[in-house]
């Protein structure tokens, strides 16, 4: 008696769809370090001051480091409401933009002169402009569940 073992392969929706947000997203956040250290060196050469006192200012390279990292936080919590929300797409852009509008929060209390607040400000909006895409396209906008 012979026996056969039909074998389906089934593709694994976790490792697709993990990678289906982390290349992409982990792309935008390289384009968006990259903008924002240009925003913040532009602004610098312009004589924007990322000094809040004497010895204690933003380096450049931190603005891409806190890019990548916030970057990094975007691509989980896209994952989590992909996986268990019932409208992903939206879901997270209506969280991201709301996080972006938080996150300018601390800017405004900080004890920098005008420009350097508003400098941070929009090295906030411009790596969510460039991130927030990139990831809200990847989401289905219909019903996860």
């Amino acid at each position: 008696m012979a026996a056969t073992i039909n074998s389906t392969t089934v593709p694994s929706i976790a490792s697709d769809s993990a990678a289906s947000l982390w290349r992409p997203g982990l792309k935008a956040g390289v384009v968006a370090a990259v903008a924002t250290t240009t925003v913040a060196s532009v602004a610098s050469a312009l004589g924007v001051s990322f000094e809040s006192a004497p010895g204690d200012a933003i380096p450049l390279l931190g603005f891409a480091q806190l890019t990548l990292l916030f970057t990094v936080v975007g691509v989980l919590m896209a994952r989590t409401i992909r996986n268990h929300g019932r409208q992903p797409r939206s879901t997270f852009t209506r969280t991201a933009v709301a996080l972006t509008v938080l996150s300018v929060v601390p800017d405004l209390s900080m004890t920098f002169d005008a420009a350097s607040k508003l400098t941070l400000m929009l090295t906030h909006i411009v790596a969510a402009a460039i991130v927030i895409p990139a990831l809200s396209s990847r989401l289905p906008d219909y019903s996860a569940r």
